[in-house]
């Protein structure tokens, strides 16, 4: 299923992309789930697919306020320096154990929308990425079972502020609206092993980044295990996995984004998510 949460008609709602729109999957449901951060709680993602067994779309895509995929996760968590082309081309060592930070709410942008260079710098860069989201409350995950609390899989595109990011990584990736998710939940049952998808991205229809998951450092089971030894990891939370080389603090001279940019981060099995950069 590719599952998405919308806004239409006041009311924010959750559904299925299907041929010629959208499968309203709160109605056909009687509203029991209110997001879809609870229905993955709730352990409802076999109701939802019985829903949408032999049904037509309610909605157009274009009739509906696409959100964030989840636009209310209790974490946002992001491993950096988790490709080995990356990590070269900033100049860094390689990681011995995963290079976490994490996001704020405020920082997700939905498909379609704006992405927001900040007033305070001209720095602002793009990372595509695979995002991962959990699907049971977890701790103390063993790498062999990791894929098993896995809902399904996402694109991130961590927008990172590259001065601000060389005194606080912190502050580099927390501005608002700078880390667009989307543009829809790909449930794990079609992706299998989320380590053989190609990843793209393009900035105005160039490529500026292109890459295999299978290259990362620390593979998405891996990457569970270590989080999960931090801390419980909740249904809906949002992993970012790392992005390839290509960036544009890499690249002589840098190549930053600016308003006006159209950017675009597909995955192969998942999609494309596609934002406009805007002014602050």
């Amino acid at each position: 299923m590719r599952l998405i949460s919308f806004r239409h008609a006041g009311a924010t709602r959750i559904g299925a992309v299907v041929e010629g729109g959208i499968v309203d999957l709160t109605g056909r449901t009687a509203a029991r789930w209110p997001s879809l951060r609870r229905a993955i709680a709730g352990k409802a993602l076999g109701e939802l697919a019985t829903a949408l067994k032999g049904a037509s779309a309610d909605l157009a895509l274009g009739d509906v306020e696409l959100q964030p995929v989840i636009p209310d996760p209790d974490k946002i968590l992001c491993v950096g320096l988790n490709y080995a082309s990356h990590v070269g081309e900033v100049g860094r060592q390689l990681p011995t154990v995963p290079s976490v930070f994490s996001r704020l709410h405020n920082t997700l942008v939905a498909h379609g929308g704006d992405i927001v260079r900040p007033r305070a710098s001209i720095d602002f860069d793009f990372e595509g990425e695979l995002a991962v989201i959990i699907g049971e409350r977890c701790r103390h995950v063993p790498r062999a079972s990791a894929l098993s609390v896995v809902a399904g899989y996402t694109c991130f595109l961590d927008g990172s502020v590259r001065d601000f990011q060389k005194h606080s990584v912190t502050a580099g990736k927390n501005f608002p609206a700078t880390g667009p998710l989307g543009p829809w939940l790909v449930t794990a049952d079609v992706i299998p092993d989320p380590q053989r998808l190609e990843l793209t991205t393009r900035l105005n229809g160039n490529v500026v980044q292109h890459d295999t998951t299978d290259h990362m450092i620390f593979d998405v089971a891996t990457i569970i295990e270590y989080l999960s030894t931090v801390t419980w990891l909740e249904p809906g939370d949002v992993i970012a996995t790392g992005t390839p080389d290509g960036v544009g603090l890499g690249r002589k001279p840098p190549l930053w984004m600016k308003t006006g940019d159209k950017v675009e981060v597909e995955i192969s099995g998942i999609g494309k998510l596609n934002v406009n950069v805007v002014d602050e």
